[in-house]
Parts: structure tokens; C-alpha cells; sequence
């Protein structure tokens, strides 16, 4: 299998598609609007996701996982080797260790979160030395827009003026 090295050009298109699907996670389902996409070692698409916690009662639906659980399915192995995961949203302490357990290769991720990110904002968990695999990070991308959207969106929640 031949490797492709992601651009900063692939990492923005994965990211809209993320951000696409972030905005479905809102409209079609009322879900905070967080979703991810894993991409394999080729640059192909193997799964996306978006968060599902409220619709499926079930507190570790997150669109991280959501999409991890499905590209396990697809390619038939827990292990998710040489895989890219794009997220909105800078991934939770949860989300992180999933991925560690997982062998995602690379997180690319949107808006930082200050408040509960474990990819370096609060927790540093993707890069700790003390886990047996450690995961490439890349922030930053697209993070004005998809903090934007959960901005409006928690604002409306809110009752607030969007």
C-alpha cells in the first residue's frame, strides 16, 4: 500500500467535509455540531461521523468515536494503522485515548477547546510519552469557522442573539 503524505490542501478539504458534516449533526439530529472523518494511508475515505451523544443517549457517541467505530467496521480491524482522523473540534480526554488504543497515525483537528482539550490545550494526552503509541497532531485548521459554528450554536441553544 502506498503511503500518500498529506498536504495542507488535503487537510483543508477533509476538514470541510468534517465541517459539512458538523452542520447535518445540527440540522438533521440537533446535536452539537462536531464531526469527524478518518482517512486512510491512501487518502481515501474510510468513515465519517458526527456527534450522537443526545440522539443515541449515549455519552460516548462523540464524532470521534462514531467514526472510529465505523472505519473499524469497514476495514475490519480495531486497529486504525496509518489512518488520518479530521475533527471540528479538538478531541476530549475520552476521544484521545481512543485514539491512542485505536494507532490512529495523525489527528487534524479545527477549534481548540480550552476548557476539556486533550490534544494540548488542557491535556496532552496524544504526545505522552508514558502510552505505547503517540499520535502526530496538527491544529489549527479551519478553527475560526468551526469555532464559529459552535458558537452560534450554543448561543442558540442559549436563547441568545446569533
Amino acid at each position: 500500500m502506498n503511503e500518500v503524505v498529506p498536504s495542507h490542501e488535503d487537510d483543508e478539504r477533509w476538514m470541510r467535509h468534517a465541517l459539512d458534516l458538523a452542520g447535518r449533526a445540527e440540522r438533521e439530529d440537533d446535536e452539537v455540531p462536531v464531526a469527524a472523518v478518518v482517512i486512510d494511508a491512501r487518502g481515501a475515505l474510510v468513515a465519517e461521523g458526527w456527534n450522537r451523544n443526545i440522539s443515541d443517549c449515549d455519552p460516548s457517541a462523540h464524532a470521534e468515536i462514531v467514526a472510529m467505530r465505523r472505519a473499524g467496521t469497514a476495514i475490519g480491524n480495531h486497529r486504525l494503522v496509518g489512518c488520518t482522523l479530521y475533527v471540528t473540534l479538538e478531541p476530549c480526554a475520552m476521544c484521545a485515548m481512543a485514539m491512542v488504543h485505536a494507532r490512529i497515525g495523525r489527528v487534524v483537528y479545527g477549534a481548540s477547546d480550552p476548557k476539556t482539550g486533550a490534544a494540548g490545550s488542557v491535556f496532552d494526552l496524544l504526545a505522552d510519552p508514558r502510552h505505547n503509541h503517540r499520535i502526530e497532531v496538527a491544529g489549527g485548521v479551519l478553527a475560526d469557522e468551526a469555532g464559529d459554528r459552535l458558537t452560534r450554536y450554543f448561543r442558540r441553544k442559549r436563547g441568545k442573539a446569533v
